[in-house]
């Protein structure tokens, strides 16, 4: 009897999955257990929002970087380097709100190590993964993001409560050391090609840029694949790029916004303690692991079965995801109870998610050789909308607060969730008219 042979590519999306859930855990825990700290030392909410947005300055500068680096040394390297970089950063820096300058460094530090993981992945991806498989691939890998936040927010308010703040970057670092170790020994770079009709279809080894016409006659990569040229100008003012980059930023804005500030909702504006929410304050991430999940398979199915073209695909699921997140984004100051704004939240990150199927696989549609480098382009429009969004929310409630001093009321939130509520409109339109999911860099 003969045993199938687990396809090596399927270990490596596991193990990007995993990789994801581990960062988002490290966010969620970051933002929980400095809540807790900042809150105890009497910071306001204006300097709260600077320290929250401080990682997304680092994270923005490592972008582009991160997908140039992954293009020329590989993104298996680059990914390890970044895991070990921001796991040594948690388990060394205190967590003291008081010494503003020294977290302001750590977070710095640990938003660049972290900046060079999402390219690094979909350039791994780019290689390993056939083109029937790209959707669910990537929505399986992002997907880990929001299991980790919903771990995070589901077992972390317990280990602050119990062992302190401190101990939630103690677990961060044991989960980063323990990943690299998973990496370091099961993943590889990619053979010649796993599978058939690889070259054509754009992934394997050919995935390093190749100058014109030239064929890959070296083994595992020779010197004159790297030093091809990356065409910036081409990216840089191609429409269709910009149409993920619009959405990145909306995407990343309602997430990072709800991520960072949902658990000073529930405390500040429905006076609710995260201990006692028990486990509804994880569905939102639940949620959208779910819906990711499900967009992903969609996607590969409308596609694979010939229902409808890629393009097609891309923008179906695209508008649907951003305009039910925009509903339910401008619902959540609406409802007053736990169970009201869990729901709320719920959907609009389910559907974010699920309008990831549309633009965070685009990349992979217009450009497979250069995934890396639209990656680090359009998640460095995303980090920007965690350094404003983040930042903004903590200025609207300090404003808010000098007319409603416990920030319980309804008005004092509204602003809050609109804005990205009405970006999701504007980006679900942009993607409409300008998005394609033909082949548009060779």
């Amino acid at each position: 009897m003969t045993t199938m042979k687990f396809p090596k590519r399927y270990l490596v999306v596991i193990l990007t999955f995993l990789s994801t859930s581990v960062c988002y855990i490290e966010r969620v825990g970051f933002s929980i257990a400095y809540t807790v700290a900042a809150d105890a030392a009497g910071v306001n909410q204006s300097s709260k929002g600077t320290i929250l947005s401080t990682f997304y300055y680092g994270y923005a500068c490592s972008q582009v970087p991160g997908g140039w680096a992954a293009q020329k040394i590989g993104g298996r390297k680059v990914l390890l380097l970044s895991f070990v970089l921001w796991s040594l950063t948690c388990a060394l820096v205190p967590l003291d709100p008081n010494r503003v300058f020294v977290m302001v460094i750590a977070r710095l530090l640990v938003g660049v190590a972290q900046g060079f993981i999402f390219p690094s992945i979909h350039t791994v991806l780019a290689q390993w993964v056939p083109p029937h498989e790209r959707s669910r691939s990537v929505s399986l890998t992002t997907s880990g993001m929001y299991l980790g936040a919903a771990a995070g927010m589901l077992f972390l308010p317990s280990l602050v409560k119990y062992r302190g703040p401190q101990s939630v970057f103690l677990a961060e670092a044991a989960l980063g050391a323990m990943w690299s170790l998973l990496w370091f020994k099961y993943a590889s770079d990619p053979p010649r090609s796993e599978h058939p009709k690889a070259t054509a279809a754009g992934f394997g080894e050919s995935m390093l840029p190749i100058k014109g016409s030239q064929k890959l006659k070296l083994e595992n990569g020779g010197s004159s694949v790297r030093t091809a040229k990356i065409p910036w100008k081409k990216i840089l003012l191609s429409l269709p790029v910009w149409a993920i980059v619009v959405n990145n930023f909306t995407f990343h804005y309602a997430l990072y916004v709800l991520m960072n500030w949902l658990p000073t909702y529930f405390e500040l504006g429905l006076q609710l303690s995260l201990q006692e929410m028990g486990s509804s304050k994880m569905l939102p991430y639940l949620n959208m692991f779910i819906f990711s999940n499900i967009g992903g398979v969609v996607a590969d199915h409308l596609v694979t079965k010939r229902i409808l073209s890629v393009t097609r695909t891309r923008k179906l699921l695209n508008t649907i995801g951003f305009i039910v997140a925009s509903l339910a984004l401008m619902a959540i100051p609406i409802f007053r109870t736990s169970g009201g704004a869990v729901l709320c939240s719920s959907v609009a990150l389910g559907f974010l998610a699920l309008g990831r199927a549309g633009f965070a696989v685009n990349h992979m549609d217009i450009a497979p050789r250069y995934a890396g480098i639209v990656m680090g382009v359009s998640n460095t429009a995303g980090t920007l909308a965690g350094i404003i969004g983040v930042d903004l929310t903590g200025k609207l409630l300090e404003a808010a607060r000098t007319v409603d001093s416990s920030l319980s009321s309804a008005e004092s939130w509204r602003v809050v969730f609109f804005i990205p509520g009405l970006l999701c409109i504007f980006s679900s339109l942009v993607f409409l008219l300008f998005s394609t999911g033909e082949r548009i860099f060779d």
